[in-house]
């Protein structure tokens, strides 16, 4: 692809394809290819376009579209299968303007763009989902099921474990039989956006590396400083992360980023450090026109807002820290320690360089041992959309190696630290550790062993109470 026009992002992808092609064109050639016409322009494309997507490619039996939204994707297959269920109706069965049957697929992923083309899995997977649908129909993936439940009026059912051809692993999918009442084709609640949206902007950093921010809510601003292995456009419809950014947009604009080599950020960049991580933070503020603020620290992050505040007090009204640590897994005064995150590094180079799915997997376990199989899925992607192996590398050797224990002392804004008690990737003892250097901190311990905090475990309702709490007494230093 070196020199031309690629693009990368998150995507819903619809595939739809002619039932039973091959055999219509056999008994008339020329009255399939007429019918086709017709309903590529009278019918297709027009529903494309009703429900906000771009007509990526046809290809004479099938076609391909791209939507911004999963729930518009969903809504156009549905509309699209309807309309050619009234189109049937009235049909003869020869094919010269006679009875035709689409299958249809949709799926969200990772995809390139490449003049106007689409490639990568989320297409092939869309393209394998088709291939399943029932006659008239439409065959969902999980990951577009869980944001189209209670926003059209389609009735989905379980389709069970899928293994789809060329795929390493097996997809749950749901299936719509085209039988069911719908009503997407009114195109009114069914196609509503959901009241909350993101809008993501680009801004550059000191060294002119090209960093993607979002802004979500109404309100005060809360920033969140990055952390290892973000996607903007992924993380907003993952159930690991919806729900913290959910709640944290609902009393407040919130604004956060990918940092650089990663997400939608600059992958192609010369300096990967800790350095470089705090003047990405520095760029979005000033880009989003901020003048104090929450800063909010997860993990990495906590670091990285740490230095920020130390350096730029008159900006920061308060410090939220959850799951974070001062000083990187090399700079613990532990040779164990050390060792272990030397073999980390090593294992992403090859097992992730490899796309190896078990691996993911390991790693997935790792950081979410009390996860369900569906947050286990959308982790497992998140790695393989949201970084490359050499950048992962890169990120974890900075984050492996950073040290602010000397500005711990110097924070002079209020701070609130949280941390889980068993969590596996950053012990339960640095958080601890980094409180007590705070002056002033306030420390909650959590019960759970999740390096993020989930929906649907006990310590969420908690964690999201201290923080409005903190956030309310402390709204007066803003």
């Amino acid at each position: 692809m070196a020199g031309t026009d690629v693009t990368r992002r998150l995507a819903a992808i619809l595939a739809a394809d002619v039932v039973g092609y091959s055999k219509m064109m056999g008994v008339d050639e020329a009255g399939t290819l007429a019918s086709l016409r017709d309903i590529w322009r009278d019918n297709f494309n027009p529903c494309i376009k009703e429900f906000n997507g771009r007509v990526a490619k046809m290809m004479g039996d099938g076609a391909l579209a791209e939507f911004a939204s999963v729930v518009d994707a969903v809504s156009c297959a549905v509309a699209f299968q309807e309309r050619m269920a009234k189109h049937n109706s009235g049909a003869g069965t020869d094919h010269s303007g006679g009875m035709i049957e689409f299958r249809i697929g949709v799926n969200l992923g990772d995809i390139w763009i490449e003049d106007g083309d689409i490639f990568g899995d989320g297409v092939n997977i869309a393209a394998r989902l088709e291939g399943l649908a029932p006659a008239g129909g439409v065959l969902t993936s999980d990951s577009v099921y869980a944001q189209i439940v209670g926003k059209i009026d389609a009735v989905f059912t379980d389709a069970g474990e899928q293994q789809l051809k060329n795929i390493d692993r097996s997809l749950r999918c749901w299936q719509w039989d085209g039988k069911t009442p719908a009503t997407a084709s009114d195109n009114e609640q069914s196609v509503s956006s959901p009241s909350l949206e993101q809008k993501i902007s680009f801004c550059t950093s000191l060294d002119g590396a090209e960093i993607a921010y979002a802004t979500s809510g109404t309100g005060p601003p809360l920033v969140r400083a990055p952390h290892w292995m973000s996607h903007l456009e992924f993380d907003w419809l993952s159930p690991i992360w919806r729900h913290v950014l959910t709640a944290l947009s609902q009393d407040h604009t919130l604004v956060r980023f990918d940092q650089r080599a990663n997400g939608l950020s600059d992958w192609d960049v010369d300096d990967v450090s800790f350095e470089a991580f705090v003047h990405d933070l520095a760029a979005v503020v000033d880009a989003a026109k901020l003048d104090r603020f929450p800063l909010f620290g997860i993990s990495q992050g906590c670091a990285i807002s740490i230095a920020y505040a130390v350096r730029n007090p008159e900006r920061v009204s308060c410090l939220i820290l959850y799951g974070g640590f001062a000083r990187g897994s090399e700079k613990r005064g532990s040779e164990t320690t050390a060792a272990q995150a030397i073999a980390m590094r090593t294992l992403i180079q090859t097992g992730w360089g490899q796309d190896n799915p078990a691996f993911r997997q390991m790693f997935t376990s790792s950081f979410l041992p009390g996860g369900t199989v569906e947050q286990w899925d959308w982790f497992n992607e998140l790695q393989r959309v949201s970084v490359s192996p050499e950048n992962a590398v890169r990120i974890r050797q900075a984050n492996d190696n950073v040290d602010v224990s000397d500005l711990l002392e110097r924070v002079t804004v209020p701070t609130l630290v949280l941390h889980c008690k068993d969590d596996g990737i950053v012990p339960f003892s640095e958080g601890r550790r980094m409180a007590a250097m705070i002056p002033n901190a306030r420390f909650v311990p959590l019960e759970g062993k999740n390096h993020l905090i989930l929906e649907d475990e006990p310590a969420w309702p908690i964690f999201l109470e201290e923080i409005r709490n903190f956030l309310a007494q402390t709204s007066g230093a803003g």
